[in-house]
């Protein structure tokens, strides 16, 4: 398998990037719900940093730490990212599988999410996702393998 997207060249700036992602105007409901605001792309590690505002009211069990499936979808959502960055924001990469582990209790409020392509082929991408809390505790992280799919199959 060839690393695809690291042979090609930008057709952006990071900074570039950045700003097209907090332009977006119709972000999903999901993203929505999370928190979630994009706070730095580095196109050449193929890797993302995603700000999380974990509200308790929305996110939280009944011993007010943050439900573990949204820290499942906190760090899909950084590696969905990060590979969007990969292709050169030409493709998404829907998850095949995702393999999570939780290493404290995650709280409410800020949450820093890095998300990274460790390979980009053509038919596989493999991800790493991280979690940390405020004080720079690494509360989750996460592995995935997702499917490099061309924006234009999902236009009408």
């Amino acid at each position: 398998m060839t690393d695809v997207a690291a042979a090609e060249a930008p057709a952006a700036t990071d900074e570039e990037l950045l700003a097209r992602f907090l332009r977006t105007k119709n972000q999903p409901t999901g993203s929505q719900t999370l928190g979630f605001r994009m706070q730095k792309v580095e196109q050449a590690t193929r890797s993302v940093e995603v700000a999380f505002e974990a509200r308790a009211e929305l996110l939280c069990n009944p011993m007010g730490q943050i439900q573990g499936g949204y820290l499942c979808a906190m760090l899909d959502e950084c590696m969905s990212v990060a590979c969007m960055v990969a292709s050169g924001m030409t493709a998404v990469a829907p998850t095949l599988e995702m393999k999570t582990s939780f290493l404290r209790p995650a709280m409410p409020g800020a949450l820093k999410g890095i998300g990274r392509v460790i390979k980009w082929g053509k038919t596989v991408a493999f991800t790493e996702g991280e979690l940390y809390d405020d004080q720079g505790r690494l509360v989750a992280k996460a592995t995935g393998t997702a499917i490099p799919t061309p924006f234009k199959v999902y236009k009408k």
